[in-house]
């Protein structure tokens, strides 16, 4: 087995285990900040937002820090920090007795919680452009199938060893993932640029922020997103006003994995049909799909009726990841091609901190119902934005990082 295949496979291994272990302990927050004293349910609520958001805004911060230093130092160690440190902030959460501290150890975790965006940057720096899109689509299987199964297993282990052990366990099934990284991952020299440009943070930004293509890859990342995050806090009451059944979590549970679903069965199609026509082409497609798919959503009348529409809208929105990131693999100059998808996954935070915001807004004021509605166009509004500048003549990422960096 040569080396670039080892290395995915460990890397896809370590994914399932971190996504998994790290959506364990999702479900039962409100229910452990409970067991801190006789609070009101007011309470609970607030601080389980407060602390379900905080991770992602230190994650926001430090995405982009934390690719440059790849970029300098490699990728593996900063997957060794990352795993480690993961793993001690999750098991130090097994032993708070106060709401603060359990959110700055939240916030601590979100410092370290780019394993997985870390672990797509070095297999999209490990593979050769033209298959980026079906390593990747391949890839983002190992974290999905992590996902779907996590929460469940978080739940039946909180029910049978309690809050504080099922922490415990997380942690050391990350330690695991860090462990495999440490002794299984052979990061390959990468070839440098023959350009000699070295490219300030500021130049990076406002290239980044002014490239055309590169603008609309990172404001997709967000939508992305925000149309996974605007409806997950408000899906289970939305189910309890379709079914009258008594399970209502459990049922809520089923339709939140449809997506998931979907997103596992088609994922590596779709990075695949991105190498061989066009990530472009793909990426205008997918957000055509996104917004028929999550339109429906709101009318619909049975509880069956809405699982199937999330298992579609799942097969859309699941091949925007690696294609968007393909897309940073194909753009980037290989010097920077770290930093550069550190601001990428910094809008994939960003998207986490303004779903649940967004969704609770709209559907404080319209009803839960619009919340579809409102997400669709904003997809619609991706594809305009990204159809309107595949019409303008192509602008070369490299150069243009060149020229933003005589300008500073």
């Amino acid at each position: 087995m040569n080396v670039q295949k080892r290395n995915f496979i460990i890397i896809l291994i370590s994914n399932f285990l971190v996504a998994g272990t790290m959506t364990m302990i999702m479900p039962f927050l409100s229910l452990y900040i409970e067991t801190f004293g006789d609070h009101s349910d007011a309470y609970v609520q607030k601080w389980s937002g407060l602390i379900f958001g905080a991770s992602f805004v230190t994650a926001f911060i430090m995405s982009p820090i934390w690719g440059r230093v790849a970029d300098k130092y490699g990728f593996k160690p900063i997957l060794l920090i990352n795993g480690f440190g993961i793993a001690t902030s999750v098991f130090l959460m097994g032993f708070v007795d106060s709401v603060e501290m359990f959110f700055l150890l939240r916030l601590l975790n979100g410092v370290v919680t780019g394993f997985i965006p870390t672990s797509l940057a070095f297999v999209s720096s490990q593979t050769a452009k033209e298959e980026a899109g079906k390593m990747l689509g391949t890839l983002q299987m190992g974290s999905v199938t992590g996902t779907l199964f996590g929460p469940a297993l978080g739940g039946l282990l909180a029910d049978t060893f309690g809050f504080q052990y099922t922490f415990i366990i997380t942690s050391v099934s990350v330690v695991v993932a860090a462990i495999i990284v440490l002794f299984g991952i052979q990061e390959q020299r990468r070839a440098k640029s023959d350009r000699t440009n070295r490219y300030s943070r500021k130049a990076i930004l406002s290239g980044l922020l002014h490239h055309r293509l590169m603008l609309n890859v990172m404001v997709v990342t967000a939508l992305i997103q925000i149309g996974n995050f605007s409806i997950q806090p408000l899906l289970s009451l939305y189910v309890a006003q379709l079914s009258d059944a008594k399970d209502v979590a459990f049922l809520a549970g089923i339709t939140f994995s449809a997506a998931g679903l979907g997103n596992l069965l088609f994922a590596r199609h779709w990075g695949k049909l991105g190498d061989d026509i066009g990530y472009e082409k793909v990426l205008s497609l997918l957000l055509l799909l996104s917004f028929l798919f999550i339109i429906p959503q709101a009318f619909v009348t049975e509880l069956w009726q809405l699982i199937i529409c999330r298992l579609l809208f799942g097969i859309a929105i699941g091949g925007m990841i690696p294609i968007t990131t393909a897309l940073v693999r194909r753009e980037a100059p290989v010097d920077i091609q770290g930093e550069v998808m550190g601001y990428n996954t910094s809008f994939r935070f960003l998207g986490n901190i303004i779903g649940p915001m967004f969704g609770g807004i709209v559907s404080g004021f319209i009803g839960i119902s619009s919340v579809f509605l409102v997400t669709g166009v904003l997809f619609l509004v991706g594809f305009a934005f990204l159809y309107v500048a595949k019409r303008k003549p192509v602008q070369d990422f490299e150069d243009f990082l060149a020229l933003k960096e005589q300008q500073t």
